[in-house]
């Protein structure tokens, strides 16, 4: 495909996400398809990730590059400048290059007047560069490329860490796998990469944990759809051996979509009882068992609301619950770059009210003696370690049981770890005992 008609793709990609609100991942998963050259696919993925990934910055470029706003009904050339912008600022497509084909794209956009508009205002980026790189010091959302309400929420729970968080945010994540272990072991794994010319290390702090130094579409690896391994940030791994699953025992993972947590629960202990993966989303659930069938493994999954149990719950008690709870994923933000533009405050503020009512629900769930996992990806206080706090002040039956790990750092009866923090995603995990 020519490269100009990429970079529109592109655009229309970007003006779905931020036009319409669509999720980056899944917008383009549908224009993938007419892609058949990996190089392409890589291109138009780089653009799109990358442009939201630093649009903060690039707006508070383009606000003092054009002389007056675009109109709402040209949103595609708005986000074509963004593009362009991003391919001067952060790739090494050559500037000539990377200022034709982006102006040419308006014309696959069917928008030619806009083609002069485009090639003067990233010349005029490429003239004044050092004046415009040295005003974004006057801009602190400019200058880390975060949302001002963001960039404040972080500092404020962080204030030690919170510019390592911002920089973390802004880098790519590591391509993280989990081995099967009742299939392989990371051992023979990470011989069979090596031997295909992968270069790839032991996790730091999960025993099932590999990571690749190159970032591939998992179908291109050997051993994917047999059930080998699967795609999982090492941070998320961590939650099978801190719920300490027996044999027998009869658990509960709640919010499961798409699953990864519950099969790595089956991989960590074939014997046990019954696992019930819940979760209130039928296409998300459809996830859980694609997963499953890959890595051959067996559990009930039910598409149900975890906060309501009356209209799911059999009335028999779980000796292990898994709450990952919905949440800002404000510590994948690397993974995700749409977040910066999707999240607001009101919704952190309603995933805390929803969080709240969730363990509300599934404690009465639990058995005596038994423990409940909690969980987020998130990084804020008022989701994790606050939220904690509140539960014990209002569940004296539940003691909390002290997490001692290499990974992360005490906050409050739980353990954060901050994003980019031994490599891994920003996590929180709190483990309570019903006594």
């Amino acid at each position: 495909m020519a490269a100009a008609s990429l970079r529109a793709l592109a655009a229309q990609v970007l003006t779905g996400v931020l036009q319409d609100g669509a999720h980056l991942s899944a917008a383009l998963r549908q224009r993938m398809p007419s892609l058949p050259l990996a190089h392409d696919a890589a291109l138009v993925q780089e653009l799109c990730y990358g442009t939201l990934r630093f649009r903060p910055r690039l707006e508070f470029w383009l606000s003092r590059l054009l002389q007056q706003p675009l109109k709402a009904r040209d949103g595609d050339i708005h986000v074509l400048l963004l593009l362009g912008l991003y391919q001067l600022a952060e790739m090494r497509i050559p500037a000539h290059a990377a200022v034709q084909e982006t102006a040419e794209a308006c014309r696959h956009l069917r928008k030619e007047w806009a083609v002069k508009l485009v090639n003067a205002v990233l010349r005029r980026f490429q003239r004044e560069r050092v004046r415009l790189q040295a005003e974004l010091s006057g801009n602190e959302a400019a200058l880390y490329a975060h949302p001002r309400w963001l960039l404040q929420r972080i500092r404020a729970d962080w204030p030690r860490d919170w510019q390592a968080i911002l920089h973390a945010n802004n880098s790519r994540p590591p391509f993280s796998l989990r081995i099967n272990r009742r299939v392989t072991t990371r051992a023979d794994l990470l011989g069979e990469f090596t031997a295909a010319g992968m270069a790839a290390q032991p996790g730091g702090f999960s025993a099932d944990a590999i990571v690749l130094a190159q970032p591939l579409h998992v179908e291109m690896l050997s051993g994917f759809a047999a059930g080998k391994f699967s795609v999982q940030d090492e941070a998320a791994q961590l939650a099978a051996e801190l719920l300490d699953v027996e044999a027998g025992m009869r658990v509960l993972d709640a919010c499961a979509a798409p699953g990864g947590k519950t099969c790595h629960l089956l991989e960590c202990c074939p014997d046990t009882g019954e696992v019930l993966a819940i979760d209130s989303d039928a296409e998300r659930a459809g996830k859980i068992h694609e997963n499953l069938r890959r890595l051959r493994l067996l559990a009930r999954v039910v598409v149900a609301d975890a906060a309501r149990p009356d209209t799911w719950w059999d009335g028999r008690p779980f000796e292990r619950i898994l709450l990952d709870a919905p949440c800002s994923a404000s510590g994948v933000i690397r993974r995700h770059p749409d977040i910066k533009s999707h999240r607001s405050p009101q919704q952190v503020a309603t995933a805390v009210t929803l969080q709240a009512r969730l363990l509300a629900a599934l404690w009465p769930l639990l058995a005596r003696g038994g423990k409940l996992l909690y969980a987020t990806c998130s990084v804020f206080s008022a989701e994790n370690a606050r939220q904690m706090e509140a539960f014990l002040t209002q569940h004296v039956e539940a003691r909390p049981v002290e997490i001692h790990a290499a990974w992360g750092a005490g906050a409050g009866p739980g353990r954060q770890i901050l994003t980019g923090q031994g490599g891994m995603d920003g996590f929180y995990y709190a483990c309570m005992e019903k006594i």
